[in-house]
């Protein structure tokens, strides 16, 4: 028997995968597709964009530099060793189509941004995250069978089975990661609720007889938008249609055209057409990511439109808080309820970015009322604090748990803090651990943080920009727990970890 049993080996479910295996826990992972790669996964079609929370996961396993490798992107920009203080992004990224720009973004109202080389977001495609999670996956002895479609779930108290096949596993627990029309999802019984589609959306492989009358880049037109990808054949557009021809015909040169024509305005050609795929902005979410031992993550949990990029880094963030709650939980030193506190902290994530999708839905509207709209966002985001605002809701940036702690960083991505002798927090968690940075001179937690060394690593000495802060308890998925800017009290630290980590055992030490 397994410990885990993970449907879908896309990234969200190779992350979770990475994630349990690195824990110890034994996983396989079932995927219907029988080969990794795929024109669909591959640029310009797989192309992605990962938010700076997407990226610092990667680095604080250690993967970040190979994904950079594998993308083709070269190294992201990191701090200036002689400086510490925030830089803007290079990069901000687009609200309904609308770019944003960098320079009017003011860094000061970004929560605890520190530099560093996973402080931006980068771009990537599928088939490059899901290689170098699979190669990672391979060295720490996760099972992956390809090729495996799924027919029957049932569980009991104590196991998952799953049937594919001819053939039956059996699993302590089972995630669902099989994606929008998720099998999993189905046969669990989890209720899926939401909004019906506004339009259909197509991206497509096409060679235009006439590119001088598309614009590049986003569009957002009277009748839809559309997306030209310079120096490709890269075409993207929206058709406020009800989302009546999504998957319901396939889509010919002729009708694809008809559409291009009305949502830009223009008599352009299509000369041909390699490949297209359909899409709504269907948004529809689980009211619980757990039913018993079965769990939801990414888009088997949550699906909506891809404008703003929400999809892949809502799922990696996804697997990021699920993955070291359900290892301690498999591996016995989880505080009760541990589990259930993935449907609580990401259950409010997931509804947030799918209103944000529906909010852009609502503003590309083709009538008056959203043309109205878009004008009042255009000049809102024409401020700074308005482009501050998007920019943070849709990099993630202003997501926090809501961990019962006033201190502003709880419940917060951790920045990056850098001791003086160069280490950065994310070495510190490359093997999945927790971990407390004691900022004081007299590393007054070095007691009761090493009583749990099994499950928190310590750290101790000054940093190179201490954020006012005196010491910092980060869980494994990143997330502050814990911190103060006062001398440290031991009684708030020990609640903290018990809360998260389970009891100190009396029978570890120094």
């Amino acid at each position: 028997m397994y410990d885990v049993t993970i449907v879908g080996a896309g990234p969200v479910g190779m992350f979770l995968a990475c994630e349990l295996g690195l824990a110890g826990c034994s996983v396989l992972v079932l995927e219907r597709e029988p080969a990794l790669r795929s024109p669909w996964k591959a640029d310009p079609l797989g192309m992605r964009g990962l938010s700076a929370a997407s990226v610092a996961a990667f680095d604080r396993r250690g993967m970040l530099h190979p994904l950079l490798t594998a993308s083709g992107v070269g190294d992201i920009p990191g701090a200036d060793p002689d400086r510490d203080e925030p830089q803007p992004p290079r990069s901000a990224g687009h609200f309904a189509g609308m770019m944003l720009d960098p320079a009017d973004i003011d860094v000061t109202a970004l929560p605890f941004r520190l530099p560093g080389p996973a402080s931006e977001g980068v771009m990537t495609n599928l088939e490059a995250v899901e290689m170098v999670l699979s190669e990672r996956a391979a060295k720490i002895g996760v099972e992956v069978r390809r090729g495996v479609t799924v027919s029957a779930v049932t569980q009991d108290g104590e196991s998952v089975v799953t049937r594919a096949g001819q053939h039956e596993y059996t699993a302590r627990w089972l995630v669902g990661c099989d994606g929008g029309r998720s099998t999993v999802r189905g046969l669990a019984g989890f209720d899926f609720v939401g909004s019906e589609p506004q339009l259909t959306g197509y991206v497509m492989l096409a060679t235009v007889a006439d590119p001088e009358k598309l614009l590049p880049g986003f569009s957002l037109t009277p009748t839809g938008m559309y997306l030209r990808m310079p120096a490709t054949d890269y075409i993207g557009m929206l058709d406020f249609d009800g989302g009546a021809f999504d998957r319901s015909q396939r889509p010919t040169r002729e009708h694809l055209q008809t559409v291009l024509r009305r949502v830009s305005g223009t008599d352009v050609t299509l000369s041909e057409v390699r490949l297209v795929s359909t899409f709504t902005d269907r948004t529809m979410q689980t009211t619980t990511y757990r039913k018993g031992r079965i769990l939801l993550a990414g888009d088997a949990a949550h699906i909506h439109s891809p404008l703003g990029a929400q999809g892949l880094n809502l799922g990696i963030g996804d697997a990021m808080n699920l993955g070291w709650k359900l290892a301690a939980t498999v591996r016995g030193h989880a505080p009760d309820g541990l589990v259930d506190t993935y449907t609580s902290e990401r259950h409010p994530i997931g509804a947030g970015a799918l209103d944000w999708t529906r909010a852009q839905t609502a503003v590309m509207k083709p009538d008056a009322h959203g043309q109205a709209i878009q004008q009042v966002v255009r000049d809102l985001i024409g401020t700074r604090d308005g482009t501050t605002y998007v920019f943070t809701r849709a990099s993630g940036t202003s997501n926090r748990y809501e961990l019962g702690s006033e201190h502003p960083l709880t419940g917060r991505d951790a920045p990056d803090l850098r001791l003086e002798d160069g280490t950065r927090l994310a070495d510190l968690m490359q093997d999945g651990l927790g971990v407390v940075l004691d900022l004081t001179a007299e590393r007054s937690l070095h007691g009761p943080a090493t009583r749990r060394k099994s499950r928190i690593r310590y750290a101790a000495g000054p940093a190179r920009n201490d954020l006012g802060l005196r010491a910092v308890l980060v869980r494994p998925d990143g997330t502050v727990a814990w911190a103060t800017a006062d001398d440290p009290d031991h009684m708030h630290f020990e609640q903290a970890a018990d809360r998260w980590f389970g009891v100190a055992d009396r029978g570890e030490h120094t």
